[in-house]
Order: C-alpha cells, then structure tokens, then sequence
C-alpha cells in the first residue's frame, strides 16, 4: 500500500517566525507522509534569530529555512498544496492567491513573537510560547487519521485544532 503524500504550507505576513517554526516542526515530526512549507504575503526576508533558536533547541533542522513570499507557491512547478494554515490574523483577513488543487485552508492564529518588545527573557519566552502553540497544534494534525475521513469532517477538525 502506497501512503499518500501531503503539502502543508504555513502563511504568515512576515514569514520570519511563527510560519518558519511551522514549517520546520511539521518537518520534523511528519516525514515521510508530510512535508512542510511557510511563505509571507509580505515577507522580510529574513528568519527571525529567536525563532532559529527555538527550532534549534528542539533539536530540528534549520537549514534552509528562508523568509519567502507565498507567490512562489502559485508558479508552475511549485508543489502542490493540500493543506494551508495562517498562522497569523493579519494574514488571514488578506487576499490569498487561489491555490491550485483547491487545499483545505484553517486559521490557527498565534501571538506574535516578532512583535514582543521587552527583555530578551520576555522575547525569548515569548519565542518558546509560540513554538509550544504550534507544536502541540502540529501534533494533533499528524494525529489526524487522514486516509478515513471526509473532506469536510477533515476541514472541522482542522478549524477546532486552531481554536486550540
């Protein structure tokens, strides 16, 4: 039996942290069925050293990892998307691109860790509080038995892991 192979693409405006840390969790813990992908409508450019400090610490690898715009994932030749996660409010109330294959799309917003401003223990912590947010909401995904559901029961549970 041939296990099937899905795309997950996390999008984020910024595509410097929380959408990057997506992408090397679901890296991390989903191979071989599952590979993983983030992009910002408006991207910075670069990751984020507090996000490459998390996903470091949890022993995952962070080569490769660039900041990128979601329009790379609409050009002939880009992979096919299955799965769609915002990760980001701003980026959910944003136009997106009409996705070849018609993927299930579902916010799961996360504060902002980018975005804190304070001592480096209160960014750091603010770092680990995001990466433990995705990461738990990663797991329940990959618990997901995928081969026996539905489209729309997939879609429900999808959207009740992000309220999570």
């Amino acid at each position: 039996m041939t296990i099937r192979h899905f795309n997950v693409l996390f999008l984020c405006t910024g595509n410097s942290a929380r959408s990057i840390m997506a992408e090397a969790i679901l890296n991390g813990k989903g191979r071989p069925q599952f590979t993983g992908y983030s992009a910002g409508s408006h991207p910075t450019g670069r990751v984020h050293p507090e996000a490459l400090k998390q996903i470091r610490g949890a022993d995952l690898p962070a080569e490769g990892l660039r900041s990128k715009s979601w329009d790379e994932f609409g050009t002939p030749g880009a992979p096919e998307i299955h799965f769609v996660f915002t990760v980001c409010d701003r980026a959910a109330e944003e136009v997106c691109p009409i996705w070849p294959g018609h993927p299930l799309i579902a916010r799961w917003g996360v504060p902002d860790p980018a975005a804190v401003a304070g001592t480096p223990q209160q960014i750091e912590r603010a770092f680990f509080d995001a990466f433990r947010i995705l990461d738990r909401r990663i797991t329940l995904f990959l618990s997901l038995p995928l081969k026996t559901l539905e489209r729309e029961v997939i879609q429900s549970r999808i959207d009740r892991i992000g309220r999570l």
